[in-house]
């Protein structure tokens, strides 16, 4: 029984561990996979943050055997609440990428639940083996510290929102274009991503006045033309992807950056049309009108 509960603690400890730090140190990237899987955009930053947290904290509880049993509870209400939210979402969702999990790729299907149910099934015996929980205020000091790092790295990440030096120049047409001088609205995008043709169809009536819009499909490049052409954005496309994505802390499409005069002024990640994202932090900016 102490074999099987160590066991089964240390495979949903360090599955916990690793998507929880992810989401807190890329809060970003977690809150575009949130807002995929139908979280409102408005509340997808908050929800990755939030959500990191308690993952990271009921794996580490869950790893130490004296606090193992508030661990396994943890882990295990995460894992009905996230199953029940897509549950309750799965006609919209089925088929769709829920890689809420980093480097574990899954489609919401029946195999979803199998994966969470087996999961679940691996936090109950980690707690139920364990011995009887204690030392509240030392489980509280754990919390407390992953809340305080959550919070410095948070405020890291926004601090390198802007100022950061945008990559000189990008390739269009297999020529160098600068991006050192004016104003430019860098759209990371995927010609097939029908998210990303509502946002360009949108941004397309925009007046970008002397702004530049420089289109940089992740992948099928080969599409980007007709992509640009349905949806009418007018833009230059540049096959860089690979080249600035790191430059330009891409974390999924659809994306944007602003750059003016060579530095990178602000991120861009909410693109709910239905609330009218990103028109408005685009008029808000300066970009267009």
């Amino acid at each position: 029984m102490t074999t099987a509960s160590w066991a089964s603690a240390i495979l949903v400890g360090l599955l916990f561990l690793i998507s929880g730090v992810w989401k807190i140190t890329d809060p970003q990237a977690a809150a575009v996979r949130m807002a995929q899987v139908r979280v409102p955009e408005t509340l997808s930053l908050a929800a990755a943050l939030v959500v990191g947290i308690c993952e990271t904290v009921s794996g580490a509880l869950i790893l130490v055997p004296r606090f193992r049993r508030w661990g396994a509870f943890g882990t295990g209400a995460l894992l009905l609440v996230f199953m029940v939210f897509v549950a309750f979402e799965y006609n919209t969702l089925r088929g769709a990428d829920c890689s809420c999990f980093p480097w574990i790729k899954r489609v919401v299907g029946p195999a979803f639940f199998a994966g969470d149910g087996a999961m679940l099934a691996l936090a109950a015996l980690a707690g139920w083996w364990a011995p009887p929980a204690r030392s509240l205020r030392s489980a509280g000091l754990v919390a407390g510290a992953v809340v305080v790092f959550a919070l410095v790295s948070f405020g890291v990440g926004q601090f390198r929102e802007t100022g950061e030096p945008a990559p000189a120049a990008v390739t269009v047409n297999g020529q160098p274009f600068s991006l050192e001088h004016g104003k430019f609205f860098v759209f990371f995008f995927d010609p097939e991503c029908m998210h990303c043709f509502a946002a360009s169809k949108q941004m397309s009536q925009l007046q970008w006045g002397d702004t530049r819009v420089v289109a940089v499909p992740v992948e099928v490049p080969e599409y980007a033309g007709q992509f640009l052409s349905d949806t009418g954005l007018k833009a230059v496309i540049s096959t860089d992807f690979a080249k600035i994505k790191g430059s330009m802390h891409y974390t999924a499409y659809p994306y944007g950056v602003a750059v003016e005069n060579g530095r990178q002024t602000a991120k861009i990640s909410n693109f709910d049309v239905d609330h009218g994202e990103p028109v408005a932090t685009l008029k808000k900016l300066g970009l267009a009108k």
